[in-house]
């Protein structure tokens, strides 16, 4: 049982919540089987849940890490839903958000090392604007909604994570795995149907649907969660079965990326591998930036006939992966290609016309249209621009929140990065460095997955992206804690056991 348990469940109240709930559970479910009415039941379980998440919400929480990779949206099942939510994922947030609510209202307490941390400030600071922006919005209502669905993953994966790793470092791979074991069921689930295709190239796109939305966000699900499991296998027991389906774990996800053709996840994996290889290089950050900068002046000036390369090269997607990958860079003929840089010049007109506050939260897809412009247009536009998003996570948030929006985000990326190479540097425990190092090195697929493509709305996505987020806080926290405990030298010139 939980610590808000032991206290807000005690004494006669707790016999009084018991007797309550089983009362009302045993009703609802006699009056359900009495009237066939599956409402009903769904209500008794919501009881059943809520009496759960009570007694241990720690355990919540990582059965929805379970459930993330396997929800389906409520609109595959009601084509015109009035609210539509991932299931069953949505929901058992929102009661876990309620819950947290209730546990600070009781307890009046939370971590106040987590919530005065600068990812924590910085978090505040970009949901304010968001807060700010919707108020502004072209659409108040639309933003609203995509503003408390933010809120909650965030509230969820990340500050109820934080206390839910805080508790038992354990949890950062029960979490882990917990996904794991719900991402191979999506990927027998889409394994199936692209076999039933003969694996065909074009059939990738949609074999994961409706668990993911297309190919794109699964790739880049699988990408974040790679680094992940490798680093829970090199700590996990030395046991020759453990270390064997850690392996067996590992080559599946790598083959269901290779399946997934998704050349951004590819090239957000590429880039991990070679910052993981710089990292054990020992490459300082002073060489790299001067080698950025040396390659910035010499392609800068050369940066018109590197786009006129880029024009002649007509190579589409295809299930060759060598002409897959070289079609990354087509321009002119690949559609997915030229309907991402239509939607990125409409975010950027977008931007242009409401800088400071945006269009409002949500509203890309509902007003991208007028800003697009004939020459820019594909085969996949419409003249309604109806179909989808920014494609961008950084132009997304540019058309729709503003600047200062951007600039939010930007600062989240950058002390999160910054928490977790303290941790690299200094912390005494091989495993916390390790891990903030690979949980890095997954977000960072995302970071650069985010120029072409923008998933936070989704729960597969923000459950990772916020959760490892709230593991390198934690361990930041106990960094600085055994830096208080020791000299500045003795905490600087930790070695670095790998």
């Amino acid at each position: 049982m939980n610590k808000f348990t032991n206290n807000f469940l005690s004494g006669k109240r707790l016999y009084i919540c018991l007797f309550a709930l089983a009362a009302l559970f045993i009703t609802a479910n006699m009056i359900a089987i009495y009237n066939d009415s599956w409402l009903l039941s769904i209500a008794s379980l919501a009881l059943f849940l809520l009496f759960f998440s009570l007694f241990n919400l720690d355990t919540l929480l990582i059965i929805i890490m379970f459930f993330v990779p396997v929800s389906i949206e409520l609109k595959v099942f009601f084509p015109q839903p009035p609210v539509n939510m991932n299931l069953p994922t949505e929901p058992l947030l929102f009661l876990a958000m309620c819950i947290f609510f209730v546990k600070l209202l009781v307890e009046k307490r939370f971590d106040k090392e987590v919530l005065k941390h600068p990812v924590s400030i910085t978090i505040y600071a970009y949901l304010g604007w968001l807060l700010f922006s919707s108020i502004m919005s072209v659409d108040v209502v639309v933003s609203f909604k995509k503003l408390l669905m933010h809120t909650w993953f965030i509230v969820c994966f990340y500050f109820l994570m934080t206390q839910l790793i805080a508790t038992d470092k354990k949890n950062i791979t029960r979490c882990i795995i917990a996904y794991s074991l719900g991402m191979l069921i999506t990927i027998a689930y889409t394994t199936y149907n692209h076999a039933l295709a003969d694996f065909s190239h074009q059939s990738s796109y949609r074999a994961m649907f409706p668990i993911f939305r297309d190919h794109t966000s699964y790739g880049a699900a699988l990408a974040m969660l790679l680094p992940a499991v490798f680093v829970c296998m090199r700590f996990s027991r030395n046991d020759f079965n453990i270390k064997t389906l850690y392996i067996v774990l590992l080559c599946v996800l790598t083959t269901a990326l290779i399946l997934s053709y998704s050349r951004a996840a590819w090239l957000g994996v590429a880039i991990a591998v070679c910052v993981l290889i710089l990292v054990k290089l020992k490459i300082s950050f002073k060489s790299l930036s001067i080698v950025v900068a040396f390659l910035a002046i010499i392609i800068i000036p050369m940066r018109n006939e590197i786009y006129f390369a880029l024009q002649k090269n007509e190579t589409d997607s295809s299930l060759d992966m060598m002409e897959h990958v070289k079609s990354a860079s087509n321009i002119t003929t690949d559609e997915s290609n030229v309907e991402r840089i239509n939607r990125w010049k409409s975010a950027l007109r977008m931007f242009q016309a409401e800088p400071i506050f945006g269009m409002g939260l949500g509203t890309y897809t509902f007003t991208y249209a007028p800003f697009q412009v004939s020459s820019d247009l594909s085969n996949a536009s419409t003249n309604a621009g109806n179909r989808g998003n920014a494609h961008s996570e950084y132009l997304g948030l540019l058309a729709e929140t503003g600047f200062m929006g951007l600039v939010g985000y930007l600062a989240i990326i950058i002390t999160t990065i910054a928490a977790a190479v303290r941790v690299f540097k200094r912390h005494t425990s091989a495993f916390a460095r390790q891990m903030a190092l690979f949980l890095v090195l997954s977000l960072s697929t995302y970071y650069l997955h985010g120029f072409l493509n923008n998933f936070l709305d989704m729960d597969k996505i923000a459950s990772l992206f916020w959760g490892f987020m709230a593991v390198i806080v934690v361990l930041d926290i106990e960094t600085k804690k055994q830096c208080a405990n020791t000299t500045i030298s003795q905490c600087a010139n930790v070695k670095l056991n790998n």
